[in-house]
C-alpha cells in the first residue's frame, strides 16, 4: 500500500496531456489508481462495477465455447479483465489509441496489469478503434475477420465524446459497420456515463437484432451514495436473416 499522492506517469498524447495517479483513499485505507486527460477524471479504480458488467452481462448472453472477443479501450483494464476470467474466452483483442496506456501495463503498473500482459489469449493492439472499423481494417492482422463479442468502453457516453472523430460510431451507418464485424448472433456492449438514451437505442435497434440498456447502480465512495452507469447489450442478426436484409438492399432501385 502507498502513502499520500504519486504520480505514476505523465506524457502529451495527440489527445491532451494524460496522467497516471495512485493516491490513498484515507477512509477505505486502499490505494486508487485514477487517469486524467487533462483536467477530466477518465477513469478510477474505485469505480470499476460498470467496467466489469460491461464483460459480464454481454459474454452471459452468448452459447458455445472458442469466443474470440475485440474490447476498444483498455484504460485501466477492468474489462479486459473480466473478459478473460471467462473460460471460454479463446482470444481477447484490446484495441488502444494510446501506446502510453499500453505502456502503462507493460511496464506494470496497474494491479490487473501482469494479469493482461502474462495471458496468451490478450493482445495489446496500439491502434484507433473507431478509424479501423471505419477503414474495414482488420483490428489485428492475424486475428479473426468477425468476434463474437465487441465491447466499448471509449467516450464518456454516445454524446460526450473524447474526440468529435468518433461521432460517426454511433450513426446508423456506424453500427452498420459494427455489426458487419460480428459473427452471427454476435453481442455488442457499450459502456455510458449516462442514463439510457432513447435516440442511441433507436439507432441500435434498426441494426441489430435485439437491444437493451441495463442500468448499473453502485455505491460511491466521494458521496457516500449511489451512482449509475449504462451497459447497452445488443445481439446481432442470425445469419439467414442478415442475408435476407442484404438482398433486399440489393433488389432495391
Amino acid at each position: 500500500m502507498s502513502r499520500g499522492f504519486e504520480e505514476l506517469d505523465w506524457c502529451s498524447t495527440p489527445l491532451g496531456e494524460i496522467s497516471l495517479r495512485r493516491r490513498l483513499e484515507p477512509n477505505r485505507q486502499i490505494d486508487v489508481y485514477e487517469a486524467k486527460l487533462g483536467d477530466e477524471f477518465l477513469m478510477s479504480s474505485l469505480f470499476t462495477v460498470a467496467e466489469i458488467a460491461l464483460a459480464d452481462i454481454a459474454l452471459a448472453t452468448l452459447p458455445g465455447m472458442d469466443l474470440d472477443v475485440v474490447v476498444g479501450g483498455l484504460g485501466l483494464g477492468y474489462t479486459a479483465g473480466a473478459v478473460l476470467r471467462d473460460p471460454r474466452v479463446r482470444s481477447l483483442r484490446v484495441i488502444e489509441a494510446l501506446g502510453e496506456v499500453i505502456g502503462w501495463h507493460e511496464r506494470g503498473l496497474l494491479p490487473l496489469s501482469d494479469g493482461l500482459t502474462s495471458d496468451r489469449r490478450c493482445s495489446l493492439v496500439e491502434g484507433d478503434f473507431f478509424a479501423l472499423l471505419a477503414s474495414g481494417s482488420p483490428f489485428e492482422p492475424r486475428g479473426p475477420e468477425r468476434s463474437d463479442a465487441i465491447l466499448v468502453d471509449i467516450d464518456h457516453t454516445p454524446r460526450h465524446l473524447l474526440h468529435p472523430s468518433h461521432a460517426a460510431f454511433y450513426s446508423l451507418e456506424g453500427q452498420r459497420r459494427l455489426a458487419d464485424r460480428l459473427n452471427p448472433g454476435g453481442v455488442y456492449a457499450l459502456w455510458s456515463d449516462d442514463p439510457p438514451d432513447e435516440d442511441y437505442l433507436a439507432v441500435v435497434e434498426r441494426v441489430f437484432a435485439t437491444c437493451e440498456a441495463h442500468v448499473i447502480t453502485f455505491s460511491n465512495p466521494l458521496t457516500g451514495g449511489e451512482s449509475t452507469n449504462t451497459v447497452y447489450v445488443a445481439r446481432a442478426q442470425p445469419e439467414q436473416r442478415r442475408r435476407l436484409k442484404r438482398t433486399i438492399q440489393e433488389d432495391r432501385p
